[in-house]
């Protein structure tokens, strides 16, 4: 399968940077932006694999080259009340044991984790280095498209309830950090699980304010 056809690829063509450098600025989603705003976006506090106290990874991990789609999931999970670092660690267990002890896969699937608090967390192993590195590494959370996406899983179930305020607003600053340190456009390189693989996630409530979660990203761009 290749990347869903109505999204145009994701990254600022080369065409349209020329365009937007002679207009003063980058094209970003049909937006100019001003040249000196197209890294405006910094990266959010994440919380390590060491600081909530990850497992190994079974064997190696592998380094790859940047994506161009960032996935957004819901780990459909129960929608908990207690949005404290805590929480957001046991989450990150949780998902971690699944993956590997009941998935069978050598370590947490996903690249990056927020929970319903609103704390970002990395997730497999060597994500971190490699997304400041502006690399990837290869994850196990959209089959057959692990080679070119990075995905956040979103702690909840959205199928019929909103997103916290708090988990919304961190999906937002951490799309617009990997859109800035990628070169992605986010209207065209934000999707939703279901775009590449039969599934609900990430519940059609978030993915309906997908669209909403575009257009932030993109203001955050803006600086």
């Amino acid at each position: 399968m290749t990347a869903p056809e109505k999204y145009p690829p994701a990254r600022m063509s080369r065409r349209n940077l020329l365009r937007g450098a002679a207009a003063g600025g980058v094209l970003l989603g049909g937006i100019t932006l001003p040249t000196t705003a197209a890294h405006a976006a910094p990266a959010p506090r994440c919380y390590t694999r060491a600081e909530w106290s990850a497992r190994p990874p079974k064997s190696a991990t592998t380094v790859i080259g940047a994506p161009d789609h960032i996935v957004i999931h819901h780990t459909a999970s129960p929608n908990v009340t207690d949005y404290s670092l805590a929480a957001a660690y046991k989450v990150q267990h949780w998902i971690q044991d699944l993956h590997m002890d009941t998935n069978g896969w050598i370590d947490i699937g996903n690249q990056l984790t927020i929970s319903r608090g609103g704390y970002l967390m990395e997730g497999r192993s060597k994500s971190l280095s490699s997304i400041n590195n502006r690399q990837n590494v290869m994850g196990a959370q959209t089959a057959n498209h692990n080679s070119h996406t990075i995905g956040i899983e979103h702690e909840g179930i959205y199928t019929s309830a909103n997103p916290t305020t708090a988990l919304f607003d961190m999906s937002v600053l951490t799309c617009a950090w990997l859109c800035t340190t990628y070169g992605l456009d986010p209207h065209a390189a934000i999707v939703g699980h279901r775009d590449y693989n039969a599934t609900q996630c990430p519940g059609d409530v978030f993915y309906a304010r997908l669209p909403e979660l575009r257009d932030r990203v993109a203001e955050v761009m803006l600086g």
